[in-house]
């Protein structure tokens, strides 16, 4: 039988424990659990005495003005609710909210910049007692949601700014029309690429004295982002942030793009949950938070989540702006308490089936993490990537001692690419191998090549710790050997059928199993069971696919040979007529 009781915030330890008709000590060892260290007389706000309930065995249900907490049985569980929202079909894919990620250099007024378009501070957006530090933020145009992420521009979180390039349909480039063009723009720049995401650029801060636009659209040009006022496909906005200026007109164009782009931005809603962590905290009253990009599916209060290798369940859900939420859908940022860990930034997450299966899934992720060195490309490995599935293009950033040798190094590997699988070069400059070289590189799966140049030991260390590979070279001619090698193992290689055996239908039977069965002669060669097959009628081919079952007499067979009759199934065709042909052929790489 279930009990009900009614909690209304604030309530101390020993009050939860009473109202739970449970020791004081359960709720702390649970409350510990959790993250959050409290003794027996400290005050309790309501969000977490409700997870704590949860995690005790309780459900919650809302009532006004406070919320009713019921003991669930066993035999209360219910069927599986997931079952509802898993279905892949095409036909369920719908239109979502476009996902915008803000990048630039620091003090270019990216935040400024999203403050003007939320219409309001950060500071005054604060609700239900926690401060909103999410970077996720959505906004209302012309009836139509925007979902954007905020990202810092200072070099230190360049894997962050990779991460939210990443996770972005749209991007959003940000460049003071006082300052133009500085490295991290550059590099912002560099991740976009590497995202293969559209990119509109915002040049902020035109209402400066010292403002020069000409000059910006010249380096905006000169790194390959010709804007459409001079011929080019690049849209550029201009924008005061501090008066609203552009911001609207900027508005326009994301949504502008988001059409241009619409078939890519859809989800299907009806399925289980996944996404990107934005970012992970731990509240010294909450305990472990993350706030997720839901990308495909909705995301529901009670579900199960695995997040990188963090077992969680989704306890409470909140807004941008702190308001509680019961479900989330595709491209909704979502803050959610009640995991076990914090999540890194960029890790992925996905509802599982339940938290048996969440829990076994962390512990085998933990032990592939404790054991396993950091899974980066190398040259040596592209071949078997590339069997793998894995790969089909060669990411590089490129270091040379002086620009005079960027230009002829870059062709060269340019040339190297071919329809299949191509080099890409996310960065090229002259000087030593940084570590924002090796940032990039692992946020972007790279190689990095130094021609004439050094890496210091803060990169060695960082590329050891990450698992990025440093080739250096003194030689171009060298430097292109390396890479035309790999690039041999990572072309599609070529297969020709060759025919193993030919068998003629001369009887068809029907079985209540399998269906249409052709009773064969073999003509010539050997039909083989793990082949596959073409059904050849008068010279035309029908059919073209697996060979399912193959028979002599009552028996299965790995093979009959030419002069003997078999029983041929083959996997979706049942259409035979006597006089068919049945070809066993296998694909055999010839190039």
């Amino acid at each position: 039988m279930s009990k009900s009781i009614e909690l209304s915030a604030p309530l101390t330890v020993r009050e939860l424990s009473e109202q739970l008709e449970t020791s004081p000590i359960s709720v702390i060892k649970a409350l510990m659990g959790m993250g959050v260290m409290a003794n027996i007389n400290q005050t309790l706000d309501l969000d977490t005495a409700i997870l704590v309930s949860e995690e005790m065995g309780f459900t919650i249900r809302e009532s006004e003005p406070a919320f009713v907490v019921e003991e669930i049985q066993a035999e209360d569980a219910g069927p599986d609710r997931l079952a509802l929202y898993r279905s892949e079909a095409t036909e369920t894919l719908q239109p979502r909210p476009p996902v915008v990620t803000i990048l630039g250099h620091v003090d270019h007024g990216k935040t400024t910049l999203l403050d003007a378009i939320r219409q309001t501070r950060i500071v005054d957006t604060e609700h239900g007692g926690i401060t909103q530090h999410i970077g996720a933020y959505q906004v209302e145009k012309q009836g139509r949601i925007i979902t954007f992420i905020d990202t810092p521009g200072h070099e230190a979180f360049t894997a962050m700014r990779a991460r939210g390039a990443r996770g972005a349909d749209i991007a959003v480039l940000v460049v003071a029309a006082d300052d133009g063009m500085m490295p991290q723009t550059h590099e912002a720049l560099d991740h976009i690429r590497a995202a293969g995401a559209p990119v509109i650029v915002a040049m902020n801060k035109v209402d400066r004295e010292n403002a020069n636009a000409d000059r910006v659209y010249g380096q905006l040009a000169a790194a390959g982002l010709v804007s459409e006022a001079y011929g080019g496909d690049i849209p550029v906005v201009l924008t005061s942030a501090l008066r609203g200026q552009g911001i609207d007109e900027l508005l326009d164009y994301i949504l502008i793009v988001n059409d241009i782009h619409q078939t890519d931005i859809v989800a299907n809603p009806l399925r289980r949950a996944q996404g990107v962590v934005i970012e992970g905290v731990v509240d010294p009253k909450r305990g472990s938070m993350a706030t997720l990009l839901v990308q495909n599916g909705t995301l529901k209060q009670g579900d199960s989540l695995i997040i990188g290798s963090v077992a969680g369940r989704a306890r409470a859900m909140f807004d941008w702006q702190g308001n509680r939420l019961k479900e989330a859908g595709p491209s909704t940022p979502v803050q959610v308490l009640g995991l076990q860990d914090v999540p890194r930034a960029g890790d992925r997450f996905e509802v599982m089936d339940n938290d048996k299966a969440t829990r076994a899934l962390s512990e085998q992720r933990k032990e592939r993490q404790d054991t396993g060195a950091p899974a980066r490309i190398t040259l040596e490995d592209v071949y078997r990537q590339l069997q793998a599935g894995n790969v089909k293009s060669l990411n590089v950033i490129l270091k040379a001692d002086v620009n005079g040798s960027l230009e002829p190094i870059v062709n060269s590997l340019e040339d190297l690419s071919n329809e299949e699988v191509e080099i890409k070069i996310l960065r090229q400059s002259a000087g030593y191998i940084s570590e924002g070289d090796i940032m990039l590189a692992a946020a972007s799966n790279a190689v990095v090549l130094g021609f004439g140049v050094e890496a210091d030991k803060p990169a060695r260390d960082m590329a050891e710790a990450e698992g990025v590979e440093i080739r250096l070279y003194n030689i171009i001619y060298k430097m292109l050997e390396d890479m035309e090698l790999a690039l041999k193992g990572m072309l599609e290689p070529v297969y020709e059928p060759v025919t193993q055996g030919r068998a003629e239908v001369r009887q068809v039977f029907r079985l209540s199993r399998k269906g249409q069965v052709a009773g064969c002669y073999v003509l010539d060669g050997k039909i083989l069971r793990n082949s596959r097959a073409r059904v050849i009628r008068q010279r035309d081919a029908l059919w073209d696919g697996e060979l399912d079952t193959l028979r002599r007499f009552q028996e299965d067979v790995r093979e009959v040979a030419s002069g003997f009759e078999c029983g041929i199934a083959l996997e979706g065709f049942q259409d035979f007529q006597t006089g068919d042909i049945i070809e066993s052929y296998t694909m055999v790489r010839v190039s």
